[in-house]
């Protein structure tokens, strides 16, 4: 095709919204500038489809009157940055056709570079290694071209747009660090191979795979802080694929656990994009090991703490509380507060929530006795890595939270670690549960379903199953009569989530006429496991 008019200017019109359509999911994968928000391809794809729509409704007479319309629709009906800069392209190339009755190649020469100065005013603050940067270079290469031919000036548009945006991230740090191209700018190229593929008659498709091999510069490993607290340290992303809905839904919940503004979203096929701010960027990518395969991985520091932080801790002092259930309850002492019934307690996990307390000395206080052994290999990775972190020796809740209750950070580190260890050695421990197995125990054989009264981690007394609200009441204060055998002021119960409503008020009364010197303090805990804690100090 050597000259195109009103019928071809449709045929290009209807082949850009098939285009884009196809190619909408990538390009919005790849939007990282000016925000990522991606809505590249989809503003793109609207803006044509208004365009292609005002076409429908107008009378074509000539070849200015079809791409003026397109350029009216597009304008109407544009959506973000990009739907504006393609309304001033389509704007460009109509100005340059109203004089004549067919385009020609020195006609789209003309159009070309009238749409890139329309384009370049449209922008308040041009950036190089945007669509302007890949629009002008199409316009100087098909100003260059030697050949007045239509085809020979499209396709030389085209070429030299492609390279151009395989060069956007060494002229724009931001899609150097992401290991993309600009979004805007492959939608434009993808109109202009549609415009050659009308031309020509031959399907042409510019790769666009070359820039994941692209160095990352110094600069692009630096990034403003677009959001989430300045807690976290690090912006960690990269793509994963080879996973699964479950693998995602758990590598979520861990990338939740170590930091924030935590996004995990895929296209809707095999491929999902990770982002997520944190301090250890380890557990960040191997999160995404465990999920699947992760590629095109990118750290960048924010550039406030580089600017404002001296030291990687921020804080003189921390408590990391490893319990199952109760979170409430410890953090509103103002603890960090590891969770067992929603993470698996892997040495990566708990070094992750030790290390995002930022702080120089941490104080551990873990609520369970099977974790002891995974807690040391967090604490020694801690601790090489420059932090002071010290294990109090507490195996239940209720020991955790007499430590806690004595804590006072005035104190220098290492008396105050000594009072809680004091503490939760005064406490003794019981637990109301039921047993999951057949086992055999000091006081006889219990089933499935049983009743399990605990005493310093040993049963001491079974209930046989089913269990009812009035077996659990009736082993609770039978339990805290056994613990108080041997003294004690004051008892301690955090209820889980099978524990019966009434059951404080049933034990304050039993307690009341057996040992009326004694105070009751009761906590909603919601742990999935025991149906109470009890402690007595």
């Amino acid at each position: 095709m050597q000259v195109m008019d009103a019928v071809a200017v449709r045929r290009w019109a209807d082949a850009c919204v098939r285009s884009l359509d196809a190619h909408r999911a990538s390009i919005d994968q790849i939007n990282v500038f000016p925000v990522p928000d991606g809505d590249t391809g989809t503003n793109l794809l609207h803006t044509m489809q208004s365009a292609l729509d005002a076409l429908l409704r107008s009378p074509m007479s000539t070849v200015g009157d079809a791409l003026s319309a397109l350029a009216r629709g597009a304008l109407a009906g544009a959506r973000g940055n990009s739907g504006v800069i393609l309304s001033q392209v389509l704007r460009g190339l109509a100005e340059t056709v109203q004089e004549v009755s067919l385009v020609t190649g020195s006609a789209l020469r003309s159009g070309l570079h009238r749409a890139d100065e329309l384009a370049t005013a449209a922008v308040s603050k041009p950036v190089p290694g945007t669509v302007l940067s890949v629009l002008h270079a199409a316009s100087e290469a098909a100003r260059d071209c030697g050949s007045d031919e239509l085809d020979d000036v499209v396709m030389a548009a085209s070429r030299a747009g492609a390279v151009a945006l395989a060069d956007t991230p060494r002229q724009l740090a931001v899609l150097a660090k992401a290991g993309v191209v600009d979004a805007g700018g492959r939608g434009l190229v993808v109109l202009l191979d549609t415009l050659a593929a009308v031309i020509t008659g031959q399907a042409v498709e510019t790769p666009v795979d070359a820039p994941q091999l692209l160095p990352r510069t110094p600069e692009s490993l630096t990034t403003e802080r677009e959001g989430g607290s300045p807690e976290f340290e690090y912006e960690v992303m990269y793509l994963v694929d080879e996973t699964s809905e479950e693998a995602v839904g758990e590598l979520r919940a861990a990338l939740n656990l170590l930091g924030d503004c935590v996004s995990v979203v895929g296209d809707g096929a095999s491929l999902w994009t990770v982002h997520v701010h944190c301090n250890d960027i380890g557990a960040a990518v191997e999160a995404g090991v465990r999920a699947g395969r992760p590629h095109r991985i990118t750290v960048a520091r924010f550039a406030d703490q580089i600017a404002a932080q001296a030291s990687r801790f921020v804080r003189d002092r921390a408590i990391v509380v490893v319990v199952s259930g109760a979170v409430d309850l410890f953090r509103a002492e103002g603890a960090t507060v590891f969770d067992l019934a929603t993470s698996s307690a892997t040495p990566t996990d708990l070094l992750s929530a030790i290390v995002s307390t930022r702080a120089r000395h941490v104080a551990v206080l873990p609520g369970d006795p099977d974790i002891r052994e995974v807690l040391e290999e967090a604490v020694a990775y801690a601790q090489a890595a420059g932090q002071d972190v010290v294990v109090v020796p507490t195996l239940s809740p209720v020991q955790a939270l007499a430590a806690l209750a004595v804590h006072d950070s005035s104190r220098r580190a290492g008396d105050d670690v000594v009072a809680m260890a004091e503490a939760a050695a005064a406490t003794r421990r019981g637990e109301v549960s039921l047993a999951a197995d057949e086992a055999i125990t000091w006081v006889g054989r219990c089933q499935p379903g049983d009743l399990l009264g605990m005493l310093d981690g040993e049963v001491v007394l079974i209930e046989p199953g089913p269990a009812s609200a009035e077996s659990v009441l009736d082993l609770a204060c039978r339990l805290v009569d056994r613990m108080l055998a041997g003294g004690g002021e004051l008892v301690t119960v955090i209820l889980g989530a099978g524990s019966p409503g009434e059951l404080v008020g049933v034990l304050e009364d039993h307690l009341r006429v057996t040992h009326p010197e004694v105070e009751v303090t009761a906590y909603p805990g919601g742990q999935p496991d025991a149906l109470i804690f009890v402690g007595v100090e």
